[in-house]
C-alpha cells in the first residue's frame, strides 16, 4: 500500500467514512445529474485536446531547438510542446 496521503474535502471525507462504515448505498442518478456529469466530462476532455497554432522563431533559435531535439531523439515540435507544458504547470520558471 502507498504511503501517500490525500487531502479530502468535506464531501469526500463524509463519503469515505460512509463507505468504510458500510453505511453508503448507491442510488441512480437523475437525468439532470447525469447531464451535468456529461458536461463536466466533455469539458475535461476538451482541456486535453490539441490546438494548432502559429508561432515565429528566429532562425538561429529554431536551429538550436532542432539540434537539441535531435540529440534527445524527439521531434522539435514535441520538444517545444514539452517546454511550453512544463512552463504552464510551473515545472520550469522563466527569468527575463
Amino acid at each position: 500500500m502507498s504511503d501517500k496521503h490525500f487531502l479530502l474535502d468535506m464531501e469526500e471525507s463524509t463519503l469515505l467514512h460512509e463507505i468504510e462504515q458500510g453505511e453508503w448505498h448507491e442510488r441512480p442518478l437523475n437525468s439532470r445529474e447525469l447531464e451535468q456529469l456529461r458536461e463536466h466530462a466533455r469539458y475535461t476532455k476538451s482541456l486535453h485536446e490539441k490546438k494548432q497554432t502559429t508561432i515565429r522563431f528566429s532562425t538561429s533559435d529554431l536551429a538550436v531547438i532542432k539540434a537539441r531535439s535531435k540529440e534527445l531523439g524527439i521531434g522539435y515540435q514535441n520538444l517545444i510542446q514539452a517546454l511550453v507544458h512544463h512552463y504552464a504547470i510551473g515545472k520550469i520558471k522563466l527569468e527575463l
